[in-house]
């Protein structure tokens, strides 16, 4: 305040935006970390609290739609029957740095469907696609979805005045969100992103990671999906292993 020195009209706008963001605020919908994550301060804060040993996975923003109490799913079920969208199956490993398959973790999945903005509107309700796996006991994992699609930001609130003033991106690029946590370890929360997205280099949060960007290979029609059946529809193949780090080896680094 010092270096700006406000006027007291200026100090009444800040006022009212802080206001105006509080109040769009409920217990489904959090502006202030849309706000905190447009502005860069959810990266940079993920960045000094999640330091982790070359070779783990790097974390990235939960943001703010995350899904709460999603329903468990079987390893390979479909957490997406009633959305619309190309099918999509994401499989692989999560294990330690030392290699050791992490059996029973648990893989918090949310996302878009294949259609609209995760129904970004839904998804501020506790809705969309989301679902909780884990791991089998070598550590393998396989999820059934459709493939997500890029989205806007909510721009209907404080954060949407902030960003119409500026000639910054309001997409985000196509990704699948990730929480994953086992017992021993260190919790991930993460993101993969589809590799070749319009807006990869453009993310509103500054979420992507050049770690975190994978093919999503479309297979033709009559192809054989990784949970062994014959699809009669074109389908995508992602194939992501997550490494996590002990806590113990964080303690001794």
């Amino acid at each position: 305040m010092r270096e700006i020195e406000p006027s007291e009209a200026e100090w009444a706008v800040a006022i009212d935006f802080l206001t105006r963001t509080g109040q769009k605020c409920d217990a489904k919908r959090q502006e202030f970390i849309l706000m905190s994550d447009v502005l860069g301060v959810s990266m940079l804060v993920n960045a000094i609290n999640h330091r982790r040993q070359s070779g783990a996975t790097p974390s990235t923003v939960e943001g703010p739609f995350h899904v709460p109490n999603a329903p468990p799913m079987d390893n390979g079920a479909n957490m997406a029957a009633d959305a619309p969208g190309i099918t999509c199956f994401v499989s692989g490993t999560v294990r330690g740095l030392a290699g050791e398959p992490v059996s029973g973790a648990t893989l918090d999945l949310w996302q878009t469907d294949g259609e609209d903005c995760m129904r970004i509107s839904a998804m501020s309700m506790g809705l969309g696609c989301a679902a909780l796996y884990r791991t089998q006991p070598d550590g393998s994992y396989l999820i059934r979805t459709v493939a997500p699609i890029a989205y806007t930001i909510p721009m209907d609130g404080t954060v949407g005045d902030l960003m119409n003033r500026t000639n910054i991106s309001h997409m985000r690029p196509a990704h699948i969100h990730f929480a994953i946590n086992a017992p021993g370890y260190h919790g991930l929360v993460t993101h993969l992103f589809q590799s070749g997205d319009k807006f990869i280099q453009d993310d509103a949060v500054y979420g992507v990671k050049e770690a975190l960007i994978v093919d999503f290979e479309k297979m033709p029609s009559g192809s054989k999906a990784p949970s062994g059946e014959i699809m009669n529809e074109p389908f995508y193949v992602v194939r992501y292993d997550f490494v996590l780090e002990r806590k113990a080896q964080a303690a001794a680094a």
